[in-house]
């Protein structure tokens, strides 16, 4: 009786098969593939004092930018990033543990749209069997002309998407979100039966640059009606949805401020700021949140 005493008594300090979350970063013009963890989605910490896990070896800029990993049912990471400012595809690599990597490999996305201009911040999404894989993309003439800031001039974004189920054969590019309006950074979280998309309303003149929503019963074919915003008056792209416990958080960067911040919600549709009670490390930029189990974090930690 003694023993299973004691047993129950240390069962809160068991780590093991316990939540935890993982954030993917780039700090700088695109360095390479950065971690951070967190146990309650508020204190985010750096993995492996400031480590680069992937430096980038592909792309015209040779960036490693807007790392986005999801994990199938084999337990395979699969991580898309932009690879430069103004390339026409985007990088893919996979690894099993977070820290040995496959051969850094370009998707040529864009290809086939002529004179496209950038492909930026891919996102992947994984529904147990197919991953879709959708970016932001600038190809002129193809939709209306929007007023644009002098330093966005010819920047006219649009989503597009290719879905594959080995990263070795791809559907054909096709547009993802058409708003009507220029849009980037798209992520998508699957809650309550239904796929929430946030995405960032990216009109320069007057500036929007805050995130929105869109829900959906299925991962694409999104209706273009979007919400109000969920962000404040500073400017914020990146979204990255995750939840955590009750909440429903969504982080974004607040680039111009150089810092993170995040809304959360209990429904998804009431949403509270709550940048002042989560931390992140020091020059942290877009990335992903995602869900793993405590041993995979141990791992990293050298546990």
């Amino acid at each position: 009786m003694r023993k299973l005493l004691n047993i129950l008594l240390l069962l809160p300090l068991m780590t093991f098969g316990q939540k935890a979350y993982l954030f993917t970063y780039f700090k700088g013009n695109g360095d390479g593939l950065h971690l951070a963890y967190s146990r309650d989605g508020k204190k985010w910490e750096e993995l492996g004092h400031d480590k680069i896990f992937l430096k980038p070896q592909i792309g015209k800029d040779k960036l490693l930018r807007d790392p986005s990993i999801v994990r199938d049912k084999e337990g395979t990471f699969h991580m898309v990033w932009t690879t430069g400012w103004w390339d026409q595809g985007i990088g893919y690599a996979s690894s099993k543990d977070l820290m040995e990597w496959s051969e850094q490999k370009n998707i040529p996305v864009m290809e086939g749209f002529e004179g496209t201009k950038n492909t930026w911040a891919p996102e992947l999404f994984y529904d147990g069997d197919t991953f879709y894989i959708f970016w932001a993309s600038t190809v002129p003439g193809a939709f209306p002309e929007v007023p644009t800031s002098e330093s966005e001039k010819g920047l006219n974004h649009r989503m597009y998407y290719v879905s594959t189920k080995d990263f070795k054969t791809f559907s054909p590019t096709q547009v993802f979100f058409d708003p009507g309006f220029s849009v980037i950074d798209a992520a998508i979280l699957k809650a309550k039966g239904k796929f929430y998309m946030f995405i960032k309303n990216e009109n320069s003149n007057p500036p929007e640059k805050n995130i929105r929503i869109v829900v959906h019963s299925k991962p694409y074919d999104f209706p273009v009606k979007v919400s109000e915003p969920i962000t404040g008056k500073y400017w914020a792209e990146g979204p990255a949805p995750l939840k955590v416990g009750k909440y429903y958080y969504v982080y974004f960067d607040k680039y111009r401020d150089k810092k993170y911040g995040a809304v959360r919600s209990k429904d998804l549709k009431k949403w509270e700021d709550v940048s002042e009670e989560v931390s992140f490390p020091q020059g942290m930029r877009h990335g992903t949140a995602f869900e793993v189990d405590s041993k995979v974090l141990d791992a990293l930690l050298g546990k």
